[in-house]
This record gives C-alpha cells, sequence and structure tokens, in this order.
C-alpha cells in the first residue's frame, strides 16, 4: 500500500510540473507582401532565436527544398544574417525545421517546447529574415523576455521583403 502511495504522488508531482513547460509556446504571423515585379520568386525566409552569449536556434527555414539533387539549399547563404547565425552549421533538409517557401500573404507558425526546447530565463530576439533571388533581403527583430508575462506580444514591420511580423508569447 505504501509503495502504491508513493508512485501517485510522484506522478502528480511530474505532471504539475511538466504542465507550465509544455503550455509556453510562440505564435508567429508573418506577411510576405505582393510586390508588383516583372520577375517574382518567392522569398526564403529563416526565423531563429537569439539570446547574449547564446548559440543561435534556428525555429523554420522556408526554402525550395523540393529542387533535384538537393539544388535549393545553394541560396540559403543569401539568408545571410542567419546563415552567418547558425544556417551553415545545418544539414538540410533538417527534420522539424524545413518547410517549403511561401505565396505573398499572411502565414501563421507556432512553436511549442518541441521546437523551442528549455529557454534559460533572459532576455531574447526572435528574428524574421527574407532573402528572395532578382529581390532584396530584410530582416525583421523582436526583442522579448522569456519566461513570457501572460498576454506578451510583440510587433514589427518590414518595409519591402516582409510586412508586418507579429509574436504572441504564451506560458
Amino acid at each position: 500500500m505504501q509503495l502504491s502511495t508513493r508512485i501517485v504522488m510522484t506522478g502528480a508531482a511530474f505532471a504539475g510540473l511538466a504542465a507550465p513547460a509544455a503550455a509556453q509556446s510562440i505564435d508567429l504571423t508573418v506577411t510576405i507582401p505582393r510586390l508588383s515585379v516583372a520577375e517574382y520568386h518567392r522569398p526564403y525566409v529563416a526565423i531563429w532565436l537569439e539570446k547574449t552569449g547564446a548559440s543561435a536556434k534556428t525555429l523554420a527555414v522556408w526554402y525550395d527544398h523540393d529542387m533535384r539533387d538537393n539544388e535549393g539549399t545553394k541560396w540559403l547563404r543569401d539568408v545571410r544574417q542567419w546563415w552567418r547565425a547558425s544556417g551553415r552549421g545545418l544539414s538540410f533538409p533538417a527534420d522539424g525545421i524545413t518547410g517549403a517557401t511561401k505565396a505573398p500573404g499572411t502565414h501563421k507558425v507556432s512553436f511549442g517546447a518541441d521546437a523551442l526546447g528549455t529557454l534559460e530565463a533572459g532576455q531574447y530576439t526572435l528574428l524574421v529574415e527574407a532573402a528572395r533571388e532578382v529581390g532584396g533581403r530584410e530582416l525583421v527583430k523582436l526583442p522579448f523576455s522569456w519566461p513570457p508575462k501572460a498576454g506578451a506580444k510583440a510587433d514589427a514591420a518590414g518595409s519591402t521583403e516582409l510586412g508586418a511580423v507579429s509574436a504572441v508569447f504564451n506560458r
């Protein structure tokens, strides 16, 4: 009897600890503007986290990963800031990170505990960078604190390759 009571109490203790960590997430909305240009190509987009003194953490990369012989990866280095921060150290396609390029419009993506891992408390920057063939490059930065306060949000806007970018940080 005493053994089963211990198991129940230990299980309840672990359940209480796991619930808040699993509930932490970032809901990101990225707008890719419709551009009126002669030759339009969908942008390559990288989304990652940075914290001073820590390695950058790539959350998503949208690129043409269906090209023959993985040829789409050769243009990933055009997403320069991300490439220097963490891209060149990854193997592609990267499981859980790689996604297809997106058409103009508003795109929503959520990053939960599986993507974020265990983030230490502190000041972070969520970065979204876009680069387009026969186009330009743009980087948008969203600073935030972790763990987030209830209802914490961050908003920014690009001016050419990216439109509105917003993040909601959930506890």
